[in-house]
């Protein structure tokens, strides 16, 4: 029987720290509404996801070293939810152009490929 211990199927806290920053990054940068806006889009994606703003904060200014089971999977629902959301808007403005431009025009066609694509993913 293979052993592999638990370290070796965890990730890095580093890596940990890393992804989260990321879906920090794109949720905070879905949120501002232009420059100057930063601080205020922290505090809204915090408030809309229950997320402390300290630690939005901390992962852009000063990268923890380590992060809160709590705070992780926080970031990872927002995040998985913002792509549902983009994913959805995606499919309703590709009926719209279907309905403008027709169903053969290259960019809807390119859209829906890129939809059946991701559903054949999931």
């Amino acid at each position: 029987m293979l052993k592999t211990s638990l370290s070796d199927r965890q990730m890095s806290s580093d890596a940990l720290v890393e992804q989260a920053n990321a879906w920090a990054k794109m949720l905070i940068h879905g949120e501002s509404r232009g420059p100057g806006d930063l601080d205020n889009a922290m505090r809204r994606v915090g408030r809309k996801y229950g997320i402390p703003y300290s630690a939005l904060w901390r992962l852009r200014y000063r990268k923890p070293k380590d992060i809160w089971a709590s705070v992780y999977v926080k970031l990872q629902a927002a995040y998985l939810a913002a792509c549902e959301r983009q994913k959805r808007k995606l499919a309703h403005e590709t009926a719209i152009s279907k309905a403008l431009l027709g169903p053969d025009d290259p960019v809807v066609l390119q859209a829906e490929a890129f939809l059946q694509a991701d559903m054949e993913a999931d």
